[in-house]
């Protein structure tokens, strides 16, 4: 049996030597690759935090035995670990060990390491047992391409990794999609946005070698591309559109949004836009030689430290808010740049965070050299500030720039100057100098329809007066007491020159009107060309809703606005309309009785483009449509800018804007004169009104200044200071007496 077992042994042993030489042999020829080192924060870290730095790690209350495993060469010191050496290293005999008194993790820790993973601890030892900082500490490097089967298969780079992955899981890669459905995901992943037809119908027409390299140039050269890689990063910047907090006014930065996109789409590099959004400002003042235009985008860059949420609530204070919108800027900068959380270290050090309370303080020392503000004012934007101009005004805006500071001084001088000449005019002045410089307001265009009866009327146009005729549709009919009207049966007349307004010019209209108790639709005045796309404006109502249109191109380039409320049927109501010139629907108001108007936005469409066109201005209907039926009109009126509120106001008590400003002149003349005893029966007046508090009436106030000549007050004027009383509200012939004093 001893031979029998000796021949066994020697047989097998034979055969190893064998397998070992046939071994060699095989390794000769095809020698496997090597396998990538392990990495400490991939392979390693997650198996010691899981299993060992709970008892050896940062925290030294739960401690054991005093040993770190968290830190390299507080294991080595200890005699746990020996680089290169699993055989020396005690942690590994531990962790191998299958005495319960000796083995870790401890049974009590319901924790066990597998045999691959104490592989990987004994592996990593051998191969030195690095360590690793933080990941976003470690710079990052390109890395090998892997060797894969199919080679074929890789048309670039990435693939290789992907087919790596599938090669070593089993898998093989799926058919390549059909060419829409290819141009769809790369849209959608690039764009967040599925593709534009034509795009889609291009690439599949395309059969050029790099036709999906060119769709993908295209959508890179997009602003969508731009807009939405940059969408992720303005919510680590905390962007938004308004403070935050509090009020949460109205916040205008959104260039610093399109400074964002701008820097996707020029690919701009990482450094250059982390410098610029860190210190753009600062970047500027150490090379003032720089463009305006590079350094305006400069400026606009560094808006990523003013995206901070402010405030302004009473009982803020200050200094704790200050100090609050540094550590904002210290914390986001730490998170976005450094892939960390400070949190923590704003109050004492952490035992597991690689930032100190000292290193935050010293990065945030960088953010404590600001201009803003502590309270945001609950204003819309809150200084400092800089002003944006559009591309194609950048040059002019720095020509006026520099410009400024010559205006300024000029205004000045001109300042110093002007009372000696005004004194010498004063001097000189009588009644008749006067009354030529009272406002002498007018409308552009006044239709009375003072006749009544008749095929014909009378218009005055920039004071000319001239006869249009009437078409045979049209009749007549009382107006509102004391007036005659139209009874409009579609277009009732057209006049050229009137109404030749353009989008940025301001105007106003405004009528009485008698509208029938019916829901029709129509336009009561109109300079507009059908045929043009509708071109032009007009006075429109629908619902028995008085309201507007602006047009350029209907409905892709206009404006339509009307009010909430009905007007009375078949009831005159004096009504108007008044346009800024803003381009915007908001610059649109809407008065029935004087009184301003809820108004519907119906379409906002207006790009700002002309609205002229070659049509007369029509009432009762446009160029040539939309009439009017069984509508009253009388005392219709154009003018050629927007009358304020109050002069709406006065139109409907009858007053018109020329009287209203001829009477503030008036009034404001008595006060000038009212601390002279010769005029103590005005000054007494108007001192009793004051202590009073009382409204009076226009006509109640004038009938006690109406004895004042002009040459009186120049009289006066010449000899006297300004009095301490002053008109403060005019509406609805009202006025009322507060103190300048």
């Amino acid at each position: 049996m001893t031979y029998i077992l000796r021949l066994v042994r020697t047989l097998a042993a034979s055969l190893g030597l064998l397998a070992l030489a046939v071994a060699a042999r095989a390794e000769e020829q095809a020698a496997p690759p090597a396998a990538p080192r392990l990495s400490y924060n991939k392979d390693v870290r997650p198996l010691l935090v899981e299993n060992c730095f709970s008892c050896h790690g940062a925290d030294s209350a739960s401690r054991k035995a005093d040993l770190r495993l968290d830190q390299r060469d507080a294991a080595i010191e200890f005699g746990a670990l020996v680089p290169g050496d699993p055989d020396s290293s005690t942690f590994l005999d531990r962790v191998y060990s299958d005495d319960p008194e000796e083995v870790m993790p401890p049974p009590s820790a319901k924790k066990t390491l597998t045999p691959e993973q104490k592989e990987i601890l004994t592996r990593w030892v051998r191969e030195g047992a690095e360590y690793e900082p933080h990941w976003s500490f470690i710079p990052p490097k390109r890395p090998e391409l892997p060797a894969v089967k199919n080679e074929s298969w890789s048309r670039n780079p990435i693939d290789r990794f992907i087919l790596q992955r599938l090669e070593a899981e089993g898998l093989a890669p799926a058919p390549e999609a059909d060419r829409r459905t290819l141009a769809r995901r790369v849209a959608l992943d690039l764009t967040g946005l599925p593709p534009e037809p034509a795009l889609v119908e291009a690439f599949v027409a395309d059969r050029s070698p790099d036709a999906y390299e060119q769709l993908v140039d295209r959508l890179l050269s997009s602003l969508d591309w731009g807009e939405h890689r940059g969408r992720h990063w303005l919510d680590y910047a905390r962007y938004g559109d308004t403070n935050g907090i509090h009020i949460d006014n109205f916040r205008e930065l959104w260039a610093y949004r399109q400074w964002v996109a701008n820097a996707f789409n020029r690919n701009m590099p990482f450094d250059e836009f982390t410098i610029l959004q860190l210190a753009g400002d600062l970047v500027n003042a150490e090379t003032p030689s720089l463009p305006r235009e590079t350094q305006l985008d400069n400026q606009i860059g560094s808006g990523f430290n003013r995206c901070n949420i402010t405030t302004s609530e009473g009982g803020a204070i200050d200094e704790e808010y200050r100090v609050l919108y540094c550590r904002d800027r210290t914390e986001t900068t730490a998170a976005v740049w450094m892939g960390l959380t400070t949190g923590c270290a704003v109050c004492h050090n952490h035992k597991f965070d690689p930032f100190s309370q000292k290193e935050f303080y010293e990065l945030s020392a960088f953010f404590n050299n600001t201009t803003q503000p502590a309270m945001d004012g609950n204003v819309h934007d809150t200084p400092p500030i800089v002003p944006v101009p559009r591309p194609d005004d950048l040059a002019r805006f720095t020509q006026i720039e520099q410009e400024l500071p010559a205006a300024r001084a000029a205004i000045e001088a001109r300042k110093g100057s002007a009372r000696p000449e005004f004194d010498a005019w004063i001097t000189a002045a009588s009644a008749d100098t006067v009354h030529k410089l009272l406002p002498q307001d007018a409308p552009a265009a006044e239709f009375s329809f003072s006749e009544g009866q008749g095929s014909a009327t009378k218009v005055k146009v920039a004071g000319a007066e001239r006869e249009i005729a009437l078409t045979a549709e049209t009749t007549w009919q009382p107006g509102p007491p004391g007036m005659q009207g139209l009874l409009l049966n579609g277009k009732a007349a057209a006049v050229d020159g009137v109404g030749d307004f353009e989008q940025d010019q301001g105007f106003s209209l405004s009528f009485w009107i008698r509208p029938p108790a019916n829901d029709n639709a129509y336009a009561v005045a109109a300079r507009m060309d059908d045929a043009q796309a509708y071109r032009g404006w007009d006075a429109w109502i629908q619902s028995r809703k008085l309201g507007m249109h602006m047009v350029h191109a209907w409905p892709d380039d206009a404006m339509k606005v009307s009010a909430k409320d009905q007007l009375p049927a078949d009831a005159w109501t004096q009504v108007a309309i008044t346009y800024d010139g803003s381009g915007r629907p908001e610059g649109i108001k809407v008065f029935y009785n004087g009184k301003p108007q809820g108004l519907n936005i119906e379409t906002n469409a207006f790009k700002k483009n002309t609205i002229k066109n070659q049509v007369p201005f029509t009432i009762g209907s446009r160029s040539p449509g939309s009439p009017a039926h069984a509508c009253g009109i009388a005392g219709l009126s154009v003018w050629g800018r927007a009358l304020a509120d109050g002069e709406i106001e006065g139109l409907a008590e009858g007053i018109e804007p020329a009287e209203l400003e001829r009477f503030k002149v008036r009034v404001q003349s008595a006060l000038i004169m009212e601390q002279e005893s010769s005029w103590s029966r005005v000054s007494s007046l108007i001192s009793d009104w004051y202590h009073q508090g009382r409204v009076v009436t226009m006509r109640e106030f004038e009938e006690r200044i109406e004895a004042l000549t002009v040459d009186e007050i120049l009289d006066y004027w010449r000899g006297h200071p300004p009095g301490r009383y002053r008109i403060v509200t005019l509406g609805k012939k009202k006025l009322k007496v507060r103190s300048t004093g």
